[in-house]
C-alpha cells in the first residue's frame, strides 16, 4: 500500500469500524507486501480516531519485513497499545528543576571563565579578536536606537516636571523643578530608561543571533578551525555596548532636561535662562558621570547576558525564542540589581 491507496483505505477502515463487534477492530496487514510512511502515518491517525470512538484496535498480520516499520510508527504515534506515561511526582519535578538550575549555573560559570580568559588574552594580543566589528556593532546598538532613546527620555523629563509642578507651585518653589528634573534624570532615570531600551533591542538581538548560530552549529565550526567564539563574537559585542551606552545616556540627559524646561516654561512660568541657571547650580559633574558609569556597567551586563543566553540555546527555533525572551527578563532583573548595588556603593563613597 502506498499513498495513492490512502483514500480507499480510509473509507474501508471507517466502514469496518461501523460494523465492529464488541467495540474491537483488527487491521490485518497480512496481504500487504509494501507499506510506505504515508500509509503508516494514516494508520496511526486512524487508530487514534478509533480510540476516540471507543473502538479498540491493533495491527495484526504484518510480515517480518513490515514488522519493524509497524513497531516504529506505533512507538512514535503512541497508539492504543502503548503504555500511558506515569504522572510526574513532586519529588521528580523538584529533582528536574534542581538539575536544570545546576546545569544553568555550570554553563554560566564556564562561559564567564572562557570570556575572562579570552579578555585577558586579547589585552596581550589584540589582533586575536575581531576589533573591526566594534564600530558596526556600536552603530547598530547606538545610532539605530537614538530616536527612541531621545523620545523616551524627553517624555521622562516632561513627566517628572508635570508630576512635581503642582506641589512646587503650592510652596512657591517653582524654580526647583530644574533641581528635581536634573538630578533625578542624570543619576537614575536616563541610565535606567536607556538600559531598558538596550535590553529589548540589543540584548534580545544578540541572543537571537548567537542562538541561531548555536543551533545551526556555526559556533562549533568556529572552534573546529581554531577560532574562539568568545573572542570573535562576544568580546566585540560587550565592548560595543560598553562604549555606546554612556553616549546614549548623555544624549538622554540633555533631552530630559529640555523636556523639563518646556514644562517649566509652559506650566510654571520659568524662562529658559532662569531654568538653566538653577540647573547649573544644582546638578554637579558627579551626578552626570555617576549615571554614565552605571550606564556603561548596564551595557556590559546586557551584552554579557544576551551572548550567554545565545550560547546556551538548544532545541531549534523554539529554543531561540525562549532564550530571547529569557534574555530580556534577565536583563531587566540584572539592571535593577546593579542599580541598587551602585546606589549603595556611591552613597557609601559620599557620591
Amino acid at each position: 500500500m502506498r499513498i495513492g491507496d490512502a483514500a480507499p483505505f480510509w473509507r474501508a477502515v471507517i466502514d469496518a469500524a461501523r460494523d465492529a463487534r464488541g467495540g474491537k477492530l483488527d487491521i490485518d496487514l497480512s496481504g500487504a507486501k509494501v507499506v510506505d510512511g504515508a500509509i503508516m502515518s494514516l494508520l496511526v491517525d486512524v487508530r487514534a480516531d478509533l480510540d476516540r470512538r471507543g473502538v479498540a484496535s491493533k495491527i495484526v498480520g504484518a510480515s517480518p519485513q513490515l514488522a519493524p516499520v509497524v513497531e516504529l510508527y506505533e512507538t512514535k504515534g503512541g497508539g492504543s497499545d502503548s503504555e500511558a506515561k506515569p504522572a510526574v511526582g513532586l519529588v521528580e519535578r523538584v529533582g528536574r528543576g534542581t538539575g536544570a538550575l545546576v546545569d544553568a549555573a555550570r554553563h554560566l560559570v564556564l562561559f564567564t571563565w572562557e570570556l575572562s580568559f579570552s579578555a585577558f588574552d586579547v589585552l596581550r594580543r589584540p589582533r586575536k579578536t575581531d576589533l573591526a566589528r566594534i564600530p558596526s556593532l556600536a552603530e547598530q546598538a547606538g545610532a539605530d536606537g537614538v530616536s527612541i532613546v531621545l523620545v523616551l527620555n524627553f517624555l521622562v523629563g516632561v513627566i517628572m516636571a508635570y508630576q512635581s509642578s503642582k506641589a512646587l507651585r503650592m510652596y512657591g518653589a517653582n524654580a526647583y523643578v530644574a533641581d528635581l528634573v536634573g538630578i533625578s534624570t542624570t543619576r537614575e532615570l536616563c541610565p535606567l530608561m536607556t538600559a531598558i531600551i538596550m535590553s529589548g533591542r540589543s540584548g534580545a538581538a544578540f541572543a537571537a543571533e548567537l542562538g541561531t548560530m548555536t543551533v545551526e552549529e556555526e559556533l562549533d565550526a568556529l572552534r573546529t578551525i581554531g577560532l574562539s567564539p568568545q573572542r570573535w563574537l562576544v568580546l566585540p559585542r560587550v565592548a560595543a555596548l560598553v562604549l555606546v551606552a554612556p553616549v546614549l545616556t548623555l544624549l538622554g540627559d540633555v533631552v530630559a532636561v529640555v523636556g523639563g524646561g518646556v514644562v517649566a516654561a509652559l506650566s510654571l512660568s520659568i524662562g529658559p535662562r532662569a531654568y538653566l541657571s538653577e540647573l547649573h547650580g544644582s546638578v554637579r559633574a558627579s551626578d552626570v558621570w555617576t549615571g554614565l558609569v552605571k550606564s556603561a556597567v548596564f551595557g556590559g551586563a546586557i551584552a554579557f547576558i544576551g551572548c550567554q543566553q545565545g550560547f546556551a540555546t538548544t532545541g531549534g527555533a523554539s529554543g531561540v525564542g525562549r532564550r530571547t525572551t529569557s534574555t530580556v527578563v534577565t536583563c531587566l532583573f540584572a539592571i535593577v540589581v546593579i542599580d541598587t548595588a551602585a546606589t549603595v556603593l556611591f552613597r557609601a563613597l559620599g557620591r
